[in-house]
C-alpha cells in the first residue's frame, strides 16, 4: 500500500506541473520515461518538474519525456493515467470550448518546436522505435526465462520443468511478427488488427507448402522485417480502399481487399526479400565481429552515445530484434552497452577532478547507481554533456570497452544478449554466448571494467582544459537536499538546473549554461 501511495503521489505531483489533465493529449511510457503529448507546451514548469524527488530529468522531443527510471515509470504511468481521467471527468462543461482554443495554441507552439528536428528520417526512426519499444518488456521477461532454462538444462536440474520454461521463453518469439505487424499498422495510421492478420501469414506453418522464386517458403521467413513491410503495405492498401469503397460496403470490402492484396504480396514477394535481408544482417554481423571484432567493437562502442543523442540508435532496434529471432541473441548489444561503462568512468573522474564543486559531485553520487544499471540519462544530461569534453572522453571509454568485447568475439567467444533494453549490470541476467554462461559473464564483466577504467583515465587526464578546470572547480551555493522516491538522493539536487530549449537536454548544476550566482554570466559549453 505504501508503494502505491508513493507512485500516486509522484503522479499527482507531476500532473499540475505539465498543465493539468486538460493539457495532456496522450500518455505512454518506455523503459525509463513517461512520454506525454501536450496541447500547450508553455504550461509546463520544467524547473519544478526537475526539482521533484522522483524525476531524473526531462527531455523535449516529439513528446514531452519525464525520466523516472526503470520500474518506477511502469508503476507511475497507470496512476498518472487515472488522475488525468479523473481530472477530465471533473472538468466543467465549458472546458470543451477552452480545450479547443488550448489545442490550437498548443499546435502552433509544438509545430515551432518540432520544426528544427522533424526531418523525415528522424520521424521515420521514431515510428520504428514506437513499434518495437512496447515489445521490450516481453523480450526481457522471455529472455531471462530462456537464460534460466538454459542454466537448468546445462546443470541437468528439474527436467520436468524445463520444457515448460522453454515454451514460455519461445512462445512470444514464435509470434513476434504478429505483434510487430499490429504495432506497425497502429503507428502508420491503419487498423492494427489487420496489420497483425497480414503479419501472421509469415509465421503460419502452412506457408511451407508454397513455392516462391523457385524456393519453398518456410514459416517465419522474413521475420520482423517482413512483418514490418507487410503491415505498412496493408495500411496503404486499407487507405486506398477507404477512398473509393462505398460506406455501406466498407466493413466487408476494405478488410477483405486489405488482407488479400497485402497477403499475396507478402507471400510472393516480401517474405523472400525480407528473408534475404534478414539473412544478410545476421551474416554481416557474424562476419564483422569474426574478422574485425576489436576494431568494429571500438567504433561501435565509441559512437553509440552520439547516436543516442541524435536519436539514430533507433535504427538498430530492428537489427537487434532480427538477430535475436535468428540466433537467439544479439551480439551487438553487449558491445554498445560499453558506452554506458565509459560514461560511468567519466563521471567518476569528474567527481575527483572537481572536489570543490558540491553541486556536480552531489549529482554524480546520486546518479551513479542508475548509471551502473544502464540508465545513463542523469549522467549524460546532468554531467558529461553540459561540460563538453567529458562527454567525448566518455565515448573513448565506451570505445575501449567495446573493443575488448569485440576482440573476444573475434577470437571465437561470442557474447550476446537475449533481449534488448537493459545495459550495464542489468544486462547480466540476459547474457548468452557460444562457450557457456560463465565465460560469457566473465568477458562482459571484464569489458565493463575496461570501459570504467578507460573512461576514468581519459576524463581525468584529458577531460578538462586548464580554463575549464579553473572555472568549475569552485564551491557552489548549497542546494536543498532531496530524496528520490526509492529513498536515495535525487539526481538533480539543485532547482537551478536549466534546460536547453534547442535539444531538450537537461543541463547539470554548475554547468557553463546554467545560471550560477557565483558566475557573472552564462558561458558557452567548452570542449
Amino acid at each position: 500500500m505504501a508503494t502505491e501511495d508513493k507512485n500516486r503521489a509522484t503522479a499527482a505531483a507531476i500532473l499540475p506541473l505539465v498543465g493539468g489533465a486538460a493539457n495532456v493529449s496522450s500518455i505512454a511510457h518506455c523503459m525509463t520515461r513517461l512520454r506525454l503529448g501536450l496541447h500547450d507546451r508553455s504550461l509546463v514548469d520544467d524547473e519544478a518538474l526537475k526539482a521533484l524527488p522522483a524525476v531524473m530529468g526531462v527531455v523535449e522531443d516529439d513528446t514531452y519525456q519525464i525520466v523516472l527510471g526503470p520500474g518506477t515509470v511502469a508503476r507511475v504511468t497507470p496512476e498518472f493515467e487515472q488522475l488525468v481521467e479523473e481530472g477530465r471527468e471533473a472538468a466543467p462543461p465549458q472546458a470543451a470550448v477552452s480545450s479547443d482554443d488550448l489545442a490550437a495554441q498548443g499546435a502552433a507552439i509544438k509545430a515551432q518546436q518540432k520544426a528544427k528536428n522533424a526531418t523525415p528520417f528522424k520521424l521515420f526512426l521514431r515510428k520504428i522505435a514506437n513499434i518495437f519499444v512496447p515489445l521490450i518488456p516481453a523480450l526481457i521477461g522471455c529472455g531471462i526465462i530462456a537464460g534460466l532454462n538454459g542454466l537448468l538444462v546445462n546443470l541437468g536440474r528439474l527436467p520436468a520443468v524445463t520444457p515448460a520454461l522453454a515454451a514460455m521463453a519461445s512462445g512470444f518469439m514464435a509470434l513476434i511478427a504478429v505483434f510487430v505487424g499490429y504495432n506497425t499498422a497502429k503507428e502508420f495510421g491503419g487498423t492494427p488488427i489487420l496489420g497483425g492478420a497480414v503479419a501472421a501469414i509469415i509465421v503460419f506453418p502452412g506457408v511451407a507448402n508454397i513455392d516462391a522464386f523457385g524456393q519453398t517458403l518456410s514459416p517465419g521467413q522474413g521475420g520482423v522485417l517482413g512483418a514490418l513491410g507487410a503491415a505498412v503495405l496493408a495500411v496503404y492498401v486499407e487507405k486506398w480502399c477507404r477512398r473509393w469503397v462505398p460506406e455501406a460496403l466498407d466493413v466487408l470490402v476494405t478488410p477483405t481487399l486489405t488482407v488479400l492484396i497485402s497477403g499475396l504480396a507478402t507471400i510472393f514477394g516480401l517474405m523472400y526479400v525480407a528473408g534475404e535481408i534478414s539473412s544478410a544482417i545476421g551474416t554481416f554481423a557474424d562476419w564483422l565481429l569474426s574478422n574485425g571484432g576489436a576494431g568494429a567493437g571500438f567504433v561501435l562502442g565509441g559512437l553509440f552515445l552520439p547516436l543516442v543523442m541524435l536519436g539514430l540508435h533507433q535504427a538498430l532496434i530492428p537489427i537487434h530484434t532480427t538477430l535475436i529471432e535468428q540466433q537467439g541473441y544479439t551480439v551487438l548489444l553487449p558491445i554498445l552497452a560499453m558506452a554506458g561503462a565509459g560514461q560511468v568512468g567519466a563521471a567518476m573522474a569528474v567527481y575527483f577532478r572537481l572536489p570543490r564543486n558540491e553541486s556536480i559531485r552531489r549529482t554524480i553520487k546520486s546518479a551513479l547507481p542508475a548509471g551502473l544499471l544502464g540508465v545513463g540519462e542523469p549522467l549524460i544530461y546532468g554531467v558529461s554533456l553540459p561540460l563538453g569534453r567529458p562527454f567525448i572522453t566518455a565515448c573513448v571509454g565506451g570505445a575501449f570497452g567495446g573493443g575488448f568485447v569485440g576482440l573476444f568475439n573475434q577470437l571465437g567467444d561470442t557474447v550476446g544478449s537475449t533481449a534488448i533494453g537493459p545495459s550495464g549490470w542489468a544486462l547480466f541476467p540476459l547474457l548468452d554466448g557460444n562457450h557457456g554462461l560463465g565465460s560469457t559473464i566473465a568477458i562482459y564483466g571484464a569489458g565493463l571494467l575496461v570501459g570504467y577504467v578507460a573512461g576514468f583515465l581519459a576524463t581525468y587526464f584529458f577531460g578538462f582544459s586548464k580554463d575549464l578546470l579553473t572555472e568549475f572547480n569552485v564551491s557552489q551555493d548549497p542546494a536543498p537536499s532531496t530524496v528520490t522516491a526509492t529513498g536515495g538522493p535525487h539526481p538533480h539536487p539543485s532547482p537551478d538546473t536549466d534546460t536547453d530549449t534547442d535539444t531538450g537536454r537537461a543541463k547539470g548544476p554548475g554547468s557553463p549554461d546554467s545560471t550560477d550566482p557565483g558566475s557573472p554570466e552564462k558561458a558557452p559549453v567548452r570542449v
